[in-house]
């Protein structure tokens, strides 16, 4: 599976409360079930106001779906082409 980062607009997401992101994480996660595990939700960072989700998925196509579902926009996707992290400066 391909990993993508997907940029959601969401005006305000960052000032929610515990319950709200739970509400939205279930939201999220009824749609991933109607998928039938095609994609996968790693992560999501949440700031001001938007979200930066790490997906796995096939194609960005099946990204676009769950955005649909979930009625959570999917403002831009960008797949990603590798990882780094520190400990790549210190590879052989």
């Amino acid at each position: 599976m391909k990993r993508f980062v997907i940029e959601r607009e969401i005006p305000g997401v960052g000032g929610m409360n515990r319950q709200q992101l739970k509400d939205a994480s279930a939201t999220s996660n009824a749609a991933l079930e109607k998928l039938a595990g095609k994609v996968q939700w790693v992560r999501s960072y949440v700031v001001a106001d938007k979200t930066f989700c790490i997906y796995l998925a096939e194609n960005e196509g099946l990204v676009q779906e769950h955005a649909k579902l979930s009625g959570f926009p999917a403002s831009k996707i960008t797949e990603v082409r590798t990882t780094i992290d520190p400990m790549t400066g210190y590879a052989a």
